[in-house]
């Protein structure tokens, strides 16, 4: 039997240049299951991502999902993308062992904790004021470059790296200080500046709207002193204070001390986000 992908919709192509279609998974013409093939317009269409990939339940553990991700890899490469990116849900067995078997590589992980119904207390002199406009560009400039880099160092180039960030900036904060539902601010520890949160909501999947941590920093010099975690606490009081029961956060495969804080406080990973060259 052959497995192969037919087109159900038309490619849809935006102005950037980026490029999706949806696809039937079929046996010798049979339908047994769908594959969305799309482009990540933040890196000019040369990251390929592979969504809801799903076989229906009557021939699943036959490999059908197997030769299905092998065909939507040689789709993007078509589509002339330089590599392919999953993010699989932690609850799914079979999905895990898939990226595993094909050579998908972990580069993050999104994570999530139910909050609870009272603000936790903070470190004693800790304390928390909101940046100011002037604070703010600097704090701005210090953060996009931070993150670009943390692309760089996971092999992305350098300029698709920057590009990545500027399109976060652009979608996240778009209006700065003036976005509506966001929180950036200045973390104290009695008067010593000791870091920086930003803070906000996100539909972490289709109709589950969460508070998110865009960004947790701890000042270089104050680091090691345990202000990760108030920074943490203090992003659980900003979400509860906005009304969230959730909040979830994003966080590099490797920085092991962080995920170690956040399973501390009683984070749970949701979904890891793996990806593999194509060329």
């Amino acid at each position: 039997m052959t497995t192969t992908l037919r087109p159900s919709e038309p490619l849809q192509q935006s102005a950037d240049g980026g490029r999706s279609r949806s696809y039937d998974i079929c046996v010798n013409s049979r339908r047994v299951g769908s594959v969305h093939l799309t482009t990540d317009a933040a890196f000019g269409g040369a990251v390929g991502v592979i969504e809801d990939l799903a076989v229906d339940e009557p021939d699943r553990g036959r490999g059908r999902g197997t030769v299905a991700a092998l065909a939507s890899e040689e789709v993007l490469r078509g589509w002339g993308c330089d590599e392919v990116r999953i993010s699989v849900p932690t609850g799914s067995a079979a999905g895990l062992r898939l990226a595993t078997a094909l050579g998908y590589a972990e580069r993050s992980r999104n994570m999530v904790k139910e909050l609870p119904v009272g603000p936790p207390e903070l470190p004693e002199g800790f304390g928390f004021r909101p940046i100011t406009e002037a604070e703010f560009a600097e704090w701005s400039e210090r953060s996009l470059a931070a993150f670009a880099q943390s692309w760089i160092d996971r092999g992305m180039p350098e300029e698709l790296a920057r590009a990545k960030a500027e399109d976060s900036r652009r979608r996240f904060l778009p209006q700065g200080l003036a976005t509506p539902g966001i929180s950036v601010v200045v973390a104290l520890r009695d008067t010593d500046v000791v870091g920086h949160l930003w803070t906000g909501g996100l539909e972490l999947e289709p109709g589950e709207r969460s508070g998110f941590v865009f960004e947790v920093e701890v000042a270089e010099e104050q680091r090691g002193k345990g202000y990760g975690r108030g920074l943490m606490l203090l992003a659980e009081r900003l979400s509860l204070a906005a009304g969230e029961s959730l909040l979830g956060l994003h966080v590099f495969a490797g920085n092991t001390p962080a995920i170690r804080l956040y399973e501390s406080l009683g984070y749970r990973t949701t979904h890891l986000n793996s990806a593999k060259t194509l060329r």
